[in-house]
């Protein structure tokens, strides 16, 4: 442990001098030509200016960066995240609102079976959101024609179900795709310009390739970062609609044997 606070303590040291003897350097190179006044009126506003350079947020580096990329793949990309989040959150909330204490739901069928019978069941399922009641429902509607009935009816509504669990995660898929595939296209699109800029200035000029090529990858990282932020959405929404199925098929099992209990 006191070889670790020695070492760095050495490279705090060692960072502290470099920045000292750097800032000798920098002001050993003032300009002979400047006077007293000038040089006291550049120490003083070079401080502020530095401040102002490291104050600039994160959100305006992004902005700058965007516009750099140009507004057209730009453009499409950040259409992409925006309705990609917009599905998210809808099925977030929707996924959310559908889960329902299985065992309590149960427990109240049970109480509701032995005291009304099967239509107080059902005023129960009814009373009660999600998918699971939904299918409990359709389950004692169909309870007065035999067991086999019944589970025919909630393996079939079960299907409903998860089809409206899953409704509109094709298309954040197709959006987690689309947004690098729109960036891998904007940079090909970029480096094409790029070249017909040299052909055009018959010189291959740093400066200009350079530009072109940071322009021209900017799609494609934002491209990435819009299939990076929608992907970790799509797998929360796909083990949220794994969990809300078990939870179907297990309730489901012991609607069955509820019935056949209390035949």
């Amino acid at each position: 442990m006191k070889n670790k606070f020695a070492l760095l303590a050495l490279l705090v040291l060692f960072v502290t001098g470099s920045y000292n003897m750097y800032a000798q350097e920098s002001d050993s190179i003032m300009p002979e030509e400047t006077t007293t006044e000038e040089a006291m009126i550049e120490e003083t506003t070079s401080p502020a200016t530095s401040n102002e350079e490291m104050s600039s947020s994160f959100h305006q580096i992004i902005k700058q960066k965007f516009i750099e990329g140009g507004p057209g793949f730009m453009g499409i990309v950040l259409l992409c995240l925006i309705l990609g989040l917009a599905l998210a959150i809808e099925r977030i909330i929707y996924l959310n609102m559908a889960t329902t204490d299985t065992n309590k739901l149960l427990n109240d069928v049970e109480s509701a079976l032995n005291s009304g019978g099967v239509d107080a069941a059902k005023e129960v399922c009814r009373n009660t959101n999600g998918p699971v009641a939904s299918i409990f429902y359709q389950g004692l509607e169909r309870s007065n024609e035999g067991v086999e009935m019944v589970e025919k009816s909630i393996i079939s509504y079960g299907s409903v179900q998860m089809g409206l669990l899953e409704k509109g995660l094709s298309w954040i898929s197709l959006f987690i795709a689309l947004a690098p595939m729109l960036g891998f296209m904007g940079t090909v699109i970029g480096m094409i310009g790029a070249f017909d800029a040299i052909e055009a200035a018959g010189d291959i000029s740093p400066s200009l390739v350079a530009g072109g090529i940071k322009v021209a990858l900017l799609t494609t990282v934002f491209g990435l970062i819009v299939a990076m932020i929608l992907q970790v959405f799509y797998n929360y929404l796909i083990a949220k609609v794994d969990s809300l199925v078990n939870s179907m098929e297990d309730a489901s099992i012991s609607l069955i044997d509820l019935l056949v209990k209390n035949k």
